[in-house]
């Protein structure tokens, strides 16, 4: 066959152009490749070292906020107008529904009016204004879907992949496949909610069978870490100089034993902890806010002061930020036993009283924390992710006034590095009962996380008792639509 010149150009476009889609498909890390495991390679004398990723990232670090307890998506991002048309009806085909605490009553519209927000007109609650003045920058994913609809294995599932305790947290996977920015702050910050811990406690931010130190370090800004601060008796040099001969013993003792990398990695968190007892105070110590940072935040309510509490700790996820650390992981709502509906989002006798008091004390401080980095100019680098452990019943459990458990379609959302804003993804039924449309699993909505920090999902393995362990199990597809 012979080619003419318009024939060849043809040809030689096409070809460029393939060249250019398979070069942009690498770059997103969308291309197929091998997919043999790729775990980090770690310099023992310095695990917590900033790694390279898979590929191009787009976020550089996270941010998670966690609404604890299963925050209703019908009373906050998940607008239906049809559930506000048939409310006081039986909800059809769910007569036989039973779910976590029994038989279901009937439709029940949400107690707070939906309205457009921003430019883009997302429909977003009352409940929630502050936050919903921000539609334009975020990312909602309406069609999650869980595993369980129970609150101790549902919280696991959403932060660990697996519903089973033992599991690492997707914070310690993403601190052990990258390190950190911040070489005098822990990789991985878990920032409990003032009042408690979550209902899973520490097996959010655990470390499962990772190396331990790659889990969560908890602290919040009321109650920094303890044992940090220096004796009294103790002078400041006296101090220091004792650190120093510490470091100069523990440098001669591993040169006795070289190629030990387990020796090499305690010696390397003990001077992780020595430096934190200068770093962990300066980024707890929120005097040096300026007023009206503190009151955007409503860190200077006097009058609610879970508000306040809950608006330091904001503000501590963004000094963590601003400082490197990988991965911050700041709860809303704690567990307390005997104290349902008190302490956190878990609506099931008393939802309209219930959200009342957690509505506000939640929607200032994370939209002035959302603000606040936009602001500062952290969103660029910053991947902010909005979750809960499940949704809720478009009903009202039969003889209360409170929705049940509900993990068959719920609310995410995202900001930030490397997600279309606004934008919509997936959807419910025209009650919010079931996911229908783009379902997605906790399994996709982890693997989009590691994506946007350059990490291939299927590459990142951990061998453990016979078998290579990740994140995702053996599922899990990158939510493509959803990066900008």
């Amino acid at each position: 066959m012979q080619f003419d010149r318009r024939m060849f150009l043809g040809y030689t476009a096409n070809g460029l152009s393939g060249i250019a889609l398979a070069a942009l498909l690498h770059r997103e890390g969308l291309l197929a490749t091998d997919k043999s495991p790729q775990p980090p390679q770690i310099d023992p004398a310095a695990p917590f070292a900033a790694r390279p990723p898979h590929f191009e990232s787009k976020a550089k670090n996270v941010l998670m906020i966690f609404c604890s307890g299963a925050c209703s998506q019908i009373d906050t991002f998940d607008y239906k107008p049809e559930l506000i048309q048939r409310h006081g009806e039986p909800m059809p085909g769910g007569g036989d529904v039973v779910t976590f605490q029994g038989k279901q009553g009937n439709l029940t519209k949400s107690p707070w009016e939906f309205k457009p927000r921003g430019q883009c007109g997302k429909m977003i609650s009352e409940l929630v204004p502050m936050i919903g003045e921000l539609a334009d920058d975020l990312c909602f994913i309406h069609s999650l879907t869980g595993k369980t609809n129970t609150h101790g294995p549902g919280e696991n599932f959403m932060s660990t992949g697996f519903t089973l305790d033992g599991f690492p947290s997707v914070g310690a996977w993403v601190a052990w496949a990258l390190g950190t920015e911040s070489q005098d702050l822990p990789s991985y910050v878990a920032i409990p909610d003032p009042r408690g811990t979550p209902q899973a406690s520490v097996n959010n931010w655990g470390c499962g069978f990772l190396p331990a130190a790659y889990q969560g370090t908890d602290f919040n800004a009321s109650n920094p870490l303890r044992n940090l601060v220096r004796p009294p008796n103790v002078l400041p040099a006296t101090d220091e100089a004792t650190r120093d001969f510490v470091q100069r013993m523990n440098r001669r003792h591993l040169a006795e034993f070289p190629g030990d990398s387990e020796l090499a990695a305690r010696i390397s968190s003990y001077e992780l902890a020595a430096r934190m007892q200068l770093s962990v105070p300066e980024v707890t110590d929120l005097s040096t806010e300026t007023a009206a940072t503190l009151k955007m935040y409503g860190a200077d309510d006097s009058e609610n002061k879970l508000k306040a509490s809950y608006a330091r700790n904001c503000i501590l996820a963004r000094r963590l930020v601003e400082k490197g650390v990988r991965f911050v992981q700041l709860f809303n709502g704690a567990y307390q036993t005997g104290g349902e509906g008190v302490s956190n989002w878990d609506g099931h006798k008393q939802l309209q009283e219930q959200y009342s008091k957690h509505g506000p004390v939640f929607d200032q401080p994370t939209a002035a924390l959302l603000r606040d980095l936009k602001q500062r100019g952290l969103l660029k680098d910053t991947l902010v992710v909005w979750c809960t452990e499940f949704g809720r019943m478009p009903t009202f459990q039969a003889g209360a006034s409170g929705r049940d458990h509900n993990p068959a379609g719920f609310t995410a959302w995202l900001a930030g590095a490397g997600v279309k804003a606004p934008f919509t993804y997936g959807a419910t039924d025209e009650f919010g009962y079931k996911a229908i449309e783009n379902i997605a699993t906790v399994y996709d909505f982890h693997a989009t996380i590691l994506h946007l920090l350059g990490i291939d999902h299927e590459r990142l393995t951990y061998y453990h008792n016979g078998i290579q362990r990740r994140l995702t199990d053996v599922h899990g597809q990158v939510l493509v639509d959803v990066l900008a």
